[in-house]
């Protein structure tokens, strides 16, 4: 029997037009670093007695499908994981196009995963799959890896890849050393390190039903939080978080004039920090942030990529 190995292994997905009905088409081929997506139904002790002291056989709990999946910050990919956490965007142009996703859709779509190891060979199905958060770290140097996390419906086995001819993408993936911080439309000096995180806040419609599976997961209450590390030359910063000054804060990469991905976090605030001295080397600061909807926006977060990537697949 072969044994899998990761490196062969394949990732395909497609946008749903029916919550947990995967699509027989337009998928989309991949790039993934790791696959954590699965299905998985634990075993319950049996409490039965009057049988001795060896116990009875155990009962199948209830079904989970979840995980996360690690993709790389890639210029063209991306387009299609932000789709999956923010909704349909705002595209336009014509060679050069600009993808506008903005925060709190009312509806957010769902995706089918197909997870292929050729090797074995195995293919499984996720569907019903909504992002329930998006975590991407800034630094200065390494790869540019976002890590989403997902909810499924469920899981099936599959006897051949669902796309034979799936969308791919031309790798383009940032490097660590093009991230940008900015404040109120400046650079942000001395950042060392940086994280933004977004969540939807989905919720598993648990319902009893015979096939064990979930009704759906929806989104409530979404969250955009994170931190910046500094290193302290001034108090503007300890300032601001002390007096709870609201700030506009942007996250992201430029690779050229056509080619960038910003996040954009409208209404900021800073927690007020620790300042440690930890030795003779310079201070540094953790700043935490949680964001809000701008009232004037009407919006917490704007995430704006610029690539030559048309569209994202067809809009469930």
């Amino acid at each position: 029997m072969a044994l899998g190995f990761g490196a062969n292994a394949r990732l395909l997905a497609a946008f749903e037009a029916t919550y947990g009905s995967p699509p027989t088409d337009n998928y989309h081929r991949l790039g993934f670093s790791r696959y954590g997506l699965s299905a998985r139904q634990q075993l319950i002790d049996n409490d039965l007695l009057g049988e001795g002291r060896d116990p009875a056989p155990a009962v199948l709990g209830a079904l989970t499908c979840d995980g996360e999946v690690s993709v790389p910050c890639d210029a063209r990919q991306i387009g299609f994981w932000l789709k999956a956490l923010l909704g349909e965007p705002a595209t336009t142009g014509t060679t050069n196009f600009t993808h506008t996703f903005q925060s709190a859709a009312s509806v957010i779509p769902s995706l089918a995963c197909q997870a292929i190891n050729p090797d074995v060979p195995l293919r499984r199905t996720h569907f019903g799959a909504r992002v329930d958060s998006f975590t991407l770290p800034l630094r200065r140097d390494g790869l540019t890896t976002a890590t989403m996390s997902l909810i499924a419906q469920g899981e099936s086995a599959d006897n051949a890849d669902r796309d034979l001819s799936p969308t791919t993408y031309a790798p383009l993936r940032f490097g660590s050393f093009q991230g940008t911080v900015r404040r109120d439309g400046s650079a942000l000096g001395r950042v060392v390190s940086a994280e933004i995180v977004y969540r939807n806040g989905l919720d598993r419609i648990e319902t009893i039903r015979s096939d064990g599976l979930i009704d759906s997961v929806e989104p409530t209450v979404a969250a955009c939080t994170g931190n910046v590390v500094v290193r302290v030359d001034g108090t503007t910063l300890i300032d601001a978080a002390i007096a709870g000054t609201p700030m506009e804060l942007e996250f992201g990469y430029v690779r050229d004039a056509n080619t960038s991905l910003i996040f954009t976090v409208h209404e900021a605030v800073l927690s007020r920090p620790s300042v440690p001295i930890e030795g003779p080397a310079g201070i540094q600061v953790t700043f935490e942030f949680r964001g809000a909807k701008d009232p004037t926006l009407g919006r917490m977060l704007t995430a704006i990529l610029n690539n030559d990537s048309a569209a994202y697949g067809a809009t469930p």
